[in-house]
């Protein structure tokens, strides 16, 4: 959600590149290929961390190649790869080269709290997802909002594209941040990484001091990440958690791509620039908001910056699907954690993704037009910890009838 290109014209950074060295023999085959260091051998001061396998099927059945990670940047889930029968390797996720990205993540201008780090890829959004609105500060850097009483400042790092739009703070305090303890290991049919980022009081914005913990998981048949937060300070905070994938459309025909979003309510809002919820839940069914076929349905010429909720689950698991017939591509996003509420949808009809948002909250958590209605935000006492998990798995749809 909420990212148009021509608001990330960066200056150029500098990109290091890592010379290949040669070797006498070749590695001998396996079935978890080592981890390799690609051309940008490091964003955000941390080496950019690829986990791969070697496809097993022949072809037969979908399955994931590789994930690449970049610990330098609150562990964006940068790309994916897959193999789709009939199609080849493709990138699940709408991302620019590492170079290109090397460029705009670069800490600059437009480049404040780590925004540029949700315009594409997967960032992880910690400790808040979506929009939250407050009292400007003189300087228009900051914003003051209140939970519990207490006052809460954050970032100023968002605002629409129209004149004099509300400026407010967006999408978390880790886009920037440095993961430590970054480990690899090989797995029977594929590789797992782990990091851990001690966020402490996130930067002097937070009621106390929080700990996450980060798994993400290649093997052919899932992509799996999960990140647990834990307070370990002396006050009770509160905490969401969210995740901002841009999935392809790999046929590049977005009209006939379906999504299938299980919510039985969407959250109107003042408008497309914005975004503000109006704390109104309106039923979806026999409206555009509609998406709750089993097989979804076309996306169209729809535009789509909305979070539905109400989500029926399957499993216990909040499933979004998204499906590109012309391509013979699925893929289910699997929400496993019960905290998840929400489900941010943005889909502009002249870009050929669909980020797909599962979270805990809605927008605004602690805004005044939902009069006190629990909006999904967690609260950690001292000592308590919540996990946020989500699991991506591919699929080959029917055939049309």
């Amino acid at each position: 959600m909420y990212v148009c290109e021509n608001q990330y014209l960066f200056v150029a950074a500098v990109a290091l590149l890592l010379p290949l060295a040669g070797c006498n023999k070749p590695a001998p085959p396996a079935q978890n290929e080592a981890t390799t260091k690609p051309a940008v051998a490091q964003i955000g001061g941390e080496d950019v961390v690829t986990l791969k396998r070697t496809a097993s099927s022949n072809g037969a059945k979908p399955e994931f190649l590789s994930a690449t990670i970049l610990p330098g940047r609150g562990m964006n889930l940068f790309q994916i790869t897959a193999n789709i029968p009939g199609k080849g390797e493709i990138n699940v996720l709408a991302s620019p080269s590492l170079e290109e990205a090397a460029q705009k993540l670069n800490g600059g201008l437009l480049d404040f709290n780590g925004n540029a780090s949700f315009s594409f890829g997967g960032a992880f959004l910690v400790p808040y997802p979506n929009r939250i609105r407050g009292k400007l500060s003189a300087d228009g850097k900051t914003i003051t909002t209140e939970w519990k009483g207490k006052q809460i400042t954050l970032p100023a790092n968002w605002a629409g594209k129209k004149p004099g739009a509300e400026k407010h703070a967006m999408h978390g305090l880790i886009l920037a941040t440095k993961a430590e303890d970054v480990h690899v290991e090989n797995t029977s049919d594929g590789q797992t990484i782990t990091g851990v980022i001690h966020a402490g009081n996130f930067g002097g914005y937070w009621p106390s001091q929080t700990d996450l913990n980060f798994t993400i998981s290649l093997a052919g048949d899932a992509v799996e990440a999960t990140i647990s937060a834990k307070n370990v300070g002396n006050e009770e905070e509160p905490i969401s958690i969210g995740w901002h994938p841009y999935f392809a459309v790999p046929s590049g025909d977005r009209k006939q791509a379906r999504l299938h979003v299980p919510g039985e309510v969407v959250a109107q809002v003042n408008n497309y620039d914005d975004v503000f919820p109006t704390g109104k839940l309106l039923p979806v069914k026999g409206t555009k908001y509609d998406f709750t076929a089993e097989d979804g349905k076309p996306l169209d010429d729809i535009f789509l910056d909305d979070n539905f909720a109400h989500l029926k689950r399957t499993d216990g698991n909040v499933v979004v699907g998204l499906t590109d017939p012309a391509a013979q591509y699925g893929i289910h996003i699997i929400g496993e954690s019960p905290e998840i509420k929400t489900v941010q949808v943005y889909a502009p009809p002249d870009k050929q993704f669909v980020a797909i948002e599962e979270q805990f909250n809605f927008g605004d958590p602690w805004g005044k037009e939902w009069h006190g209605m629990d909006t999904g935000m967690v609260t950690l006492k001292p000592g308590q910890s919540v996990t946020w998990k989500c699991k991506l798995a591919l699929f080959t749809p029917a055939a049309a009838k």
